[in-house]
Formats: structure tokens, sequence, C-alpha cells
């Protein structure tokens, strides 16, 4: 999976993407057998997952979906996964949603009853609530619930990752049970896409510490945990499934598909298999090698577009992460030498089929933020890479292995087991720098144990990741600032660039976009220089659908998006 460009929940910007993608705010592209940007979808005697002969919606049925990584908690407070965050989309309904082109929107299930109402100065977001929304236990939506939230998410006891949206706002104010206005201390030109969020409710939640809401039941418990969207949670059997049913008193327009059953497998291949199986209805990231298998299957439709999400490989500089307390990634020759090692071309040809995007940056190409040219590239060049790594004091040891100031250079890279993409390129770049003397140990871990003892406290050397970036603004300040070392965000690798540190917020103090593209182009280009990360590739997930799932055109799944393999699925039927 992956992460969420800025979290897994959708109420923040990034996401963990553990299973293709592990997982923060743009867009995407790409395709294997057909030109990039298009569907592939294998022709069914004129039936197609989108159209049927009576093309009339079905109340009733049964929709499963696969993944390979269990979640963390549906807590919208603490989502941060792509595999939590797909468990929510079911649970919650959002204050706004976002439509196909990634805009803030009110939907008939958003709690929201119309846009939000923003000053001249754009400096105050006044939001009403629809009178209908109720939770799964029968009490009303109200702005005690979104004033509650949003204090929670911005409270630094909470350790929410969604703190960098909020810790902006200066005051939040219940106006009457339905209006709520928030006052930020400066222009945050994001804002709107902060309110893409679900809530939690204040009456359940209200007497808990701050600092006890992580390990609260609720998100972990579906016998505890109130919801508010068109399914609520009945059943999670750890690392084997989760289901949803139906809520007969939901508020809303009521889903055609019954129950949803989320199973989870031991990884991608068998994944496949159950889908080839009919065991599953929806896979959600199918091998490239297996995608033409899943083509020629009866009753199955492929679709690959390029998606939000981009993979990377990252450095800690915290030194207590190393057993010599000393990290070998403190310079930035270093950090490019090893830019340099890597095939990264190699791994979009021979692992991803073609399929991918190189990427320079945390922008994903052609978004408007795209840097280009201004964004450092690094060709695949080892003899490139051993002169730096000489320069910055790098010298052979006796077994072929760097050593400097008495540190041999030797790290462990994690990635999620289960994952066969992640395998091989671990493998390659376990390759490529031992090419060029440095020894590289990979590291597969369960993805929830993961995100819980490794990615959330920042303890890893190195990390091999994604980030599914959940809305279209290109603001990344929660995953490189060093305002947002863990718990309070993102920046996982205790990175520190005081350059880039002001650069991101420059970028979203303005709202005029001619302005902002000429500060991310120069964030571009310091942050390929400095590198907190090397940068391998933007990528889709080819989504396996069987033909017994049904939409109207306008309803169709929606690559692009960040969950957009679940757009509008509270329209979609199962004959």
């Amino acid at each position: 999976m992956g992460n969420t460009k800025k979290w897994i929940s959708p109420m923040l910007i990034v996401l963990l993407i553990g299973v293709l993608l592990v997982g923060c705010t743009n867009s995407g592209k790409t395709t294997e057998t057909t030109e990039p940007g298009t569907t592939t979808t294998k022709p069914e005697t004129g039936t197609t997952p989108t159209e049927t002969a009576s093309d009339q919606p079905k109340d009733g049925g049964t929709l499963t979906f696969s993944s390979f990584s269990d979640i963390v908690t549906v807590n919208p407070l603490f989502l941060q996964d792509t595999a939590s965050g797909d468990a929510a989309n079911f649970l919650f309904a959002n204050l706004y949603d976002l439509d196909r082109q990634g805009n803030v929107t009110v939907e008939p299930w958003s709690l929201a009853a119309e846009m939000p109402q923003i000053s001249e100065d754009s400096k105050t977001y006044t939001v009403k609530l629809k009178t209908t929304p109720k939770w799964s236990d029968g009490q009303p939506v109200t702005a005690d619930d979104v004033v509650f939230t949003y204090d929670s998410i911005r409270n630094k006891d909470v350790g929410s990752p969604g703190i960098s949206s909020f810790d902006k706002v200066e005051k939040i104010e219940k106006i009457d049970d339905h209006t709520v206005q928030f006052k930020l201390k400066q222009v945050y030109a994001p804002f709107q896409y902060s309110l893409f969020s679900p809530l939690v409710p204040y009456h359940i939640l209200k007497d808990v510490k701050p600092k006890d809401l992580q390990n609260d039941a609720y998100g972990k418990d579906p016998a505890k945990t109130v919801t508010n969207g068109p399914w609520k949670w009945t059943e999670w059997k750890q690392k084997q499934y989760l289901t949803f049913d139906a809520d007969p008193s939901y508020w809303g327009q009521k889903p055609h598909i019954q129950k949803v059953v989320y199973k989870i497998y031991a990884d991608q291949n068998t994944e496949v298999q159950a889908l080839m199986k009919g065991d599953v209805d929806l896979t959600q990231a199918i091998p490239v090698t297996q995608v033409d298998a899943v083509k020629k299957k009866d009753g199955l439709n492929v679709i690959l577009e390029p998606g939000p999400q981009y993979e990377y490989m990252a450095f800690n500089f915290d030194p207590k992460n190393f057993k010599d307390k000393a990290t070998p990634f403190t310079g930035e020759k270093t950090r490019q030498a090893i830019a340099y090692a890597l095939n990264r071309q190699g791994m979009v040809d021979n692992i991803l089929k073609g399929t991918g995007k190189l990427m320079n940056a945390p922008f994903l190409p052609g978004s408007w933020a795209d840097p280009g040219d201004a964004a450092v590239n690094y060709n695949y060049d080892a003899e490139k890479a051993k002169q730096l790594l000489a320069e910055d004091g790098w010298k052979a040891g006796s077994d072929g292995i760097l050593e400097k100031d008495g540190h041999r250079f030797s790290f462990e890279l994690q990635y999620n087991s289960g994952n066969s993409r992640r395998e091989q390129v671990a493998s390659v770049i376990q390759s490529n720098l031992k090419d060029v003397g440095i020894e590289v140990t990979p590291k597969g871990i369960d993805f929830s144990s993961w995100v819980d003892q490794n990615l959330n406290p920042g303890k890893f050397q190195a990390i091999l990741l994604s980030w599914s970036l959940s809305n279209p603004d290109p603001d990344a300040e929660s995953i490189f600032s060093s305002k947002y070392f863990p718990p309070n965000g993102q920046n996982m690798g205790w990175y520190k660039n005081e350059t880039l540190d002001k650069l991101w917020v420059e970028g979203y103090s303005t709202t005029d976009q001619t302005k902002r593209k000429e500060i991310y182009k120069q964030i571009g280009k310091e942050i390929s220089t400095n590198l907190p990360y090397v940068f391998l590739y933007q990528y889709g997930l080819p989504e396996g659908i069987s033909t017994k799932i049904h939409y109207k055109e306008d309803d169709r799944p929606e690559p692009s998006l960040a969950y957009g393999y679940f757009f509008h699925i509270i329209n979609w039927w199962v004959e």
C-alpha cells in the first residue's frame, strides 16, 4: 500500500499506501498495452461493468474487495494509510467531497449543505451543515462534531497526522447547531481541501483525554465505533476480513449494495488468484506482470490509468536509528550519489513494464506545480556516483564496502511485505548500491505493524514507500518541513532544510496560482538538489473489477483520485 500525500485519511492531504501504493495531493498517469491515460477493458459480449441491458440499479447483494494489508484504525483523527482509508470510506460521510476533476464539492452524501463562504481576505471560512445527517446511534451530526474534530486534529497532545492542515487555524467557532466558522491566522491556499474529511462524534469522545484518543477503542472496535456513512462496521477478524453492512437508519440516499466485505490476503499474487476464481469482485493493485492474464479472464475487466501516487526511497536523518548513532546520509553529495547509482528507468521499464513515469520532485508530472527542468534529473551513472562518494570522504574497506570516520556504509531498507513491486525494486536498489560500495539489507514488514511501529514514530534507517496524493494542491509541508517531525506530522525521516521550510510557507500564503507556481519551481530545484528522498516514479494501480459490478457512466471509478477506485460507490450495484 502507500501513504496519503499527506496522509491516509481523506482528511489529510496525503496517504501511506501499503497496497500497491503505500502512500499526498496531486494526480497521475499510466498503462500497459494501451496508450497512456486510456482505460483498458475486455469487451464482454456487449456487457461491461458500466452498462447492462436494463441498466437499472438493483438493491441487495455483496461486494467483496481485497487487500494484502490490514487496517490500523478507522478513527478519522488518525487515518494515515490507504488500508485504513479504504475502510473509513464506507463508514464515514465527509464534510465536503471531491468531484471527478478533484474540485471540492457538495454531494447529496456530504455533510455540508453548501460550499463554504470565504471572506475577501481568504482567512475566514463559514461552513453550513445539512440538518438531516445522523450518527449510527441516532444522534444528530452537529457543529459540535465539527469543532471537536478539527480542534482535536490541531491539538499537539492528540498526535494527529493531519495537524499541518489545521495549525494555521486561529479559532473554530460554533455559530449555531449547523454553522461553524474557521478563522485562519494567515492565508492558507489549500484550506478548502482540508475540509474534504470525515468527522468524529463529539458525544462519544468528548470525555476522552486528548493524549488517550489514539489508543481509545473508537476506530478499532466495531461495537464501539459510531459512524455516519452509508454502511456501518459489523465485524473485524484481524488479518482476515472486515464487514460493512448497509445502515438501515442511514440519514441520506441509501446505498444499493447491502454488504461490503474487505478481505485480506497474504500478498498480491494470492489477491489476483482470488479475483480470477471469483472469490473477490474488485482488486485495487494487480501486479503489471499479471494484467494480461486478468484481461483474458471472462467476467473481469482491468482499469489502468495514471494514479495520484509516486514511489520514493526516503533517508532517515536521526542518528538514534543507527547502531553506531551516526546516519550515513548526512552528506548532500552522498545522497546525490545514491540517486545517480539507482537505475530508475530500468525499474520503470523492467518492473513497471513501462507503465510509470520518472519523477524528480514531489509534484506529479503535468500538474500545474510541476517544476519541469528546474528540478535536477539523476540519470543512471554509477561512475558519477562513485566520484561523489569519494568527494564526500567515503573509502572502500577491506570487503569493498565504503567506510567513513570509522562507520561502515550499510543500512536496512524497509518496505511492506506482500508488495511484489517493492520486493523487486528493493532488490534492484540493493544490487545498484552494491556496485558503488554500499551495503543494503532489504526487509519486508507487515504493513499495519510497520505503520504503527516504524513509520509513525520515524524509526527506520531507509524506507521504500509511496505517497498517494489525496487532493490536487501541491503543498507538502507536512511531509518535508521540520515543523512536522513525529508524532505531529509526516516528516518521518527527520529531515530539516530551513530554505525549504520557508518556501513551503510562501507557497501556501498566497492564492495567486502564478506566484505559487514560481515558488514551487524553487522548491523543486532545492528539494531535488538536497534530496530528503530519491524520487523514483509516478505509477498507476491496475484495478481488476468483476462484470457483476455495475455503475452508470457518471459513477465510474476515477483512477486520478486517491480513493477513486470507489468513486460514487453509493450508486453502484451488483448483479
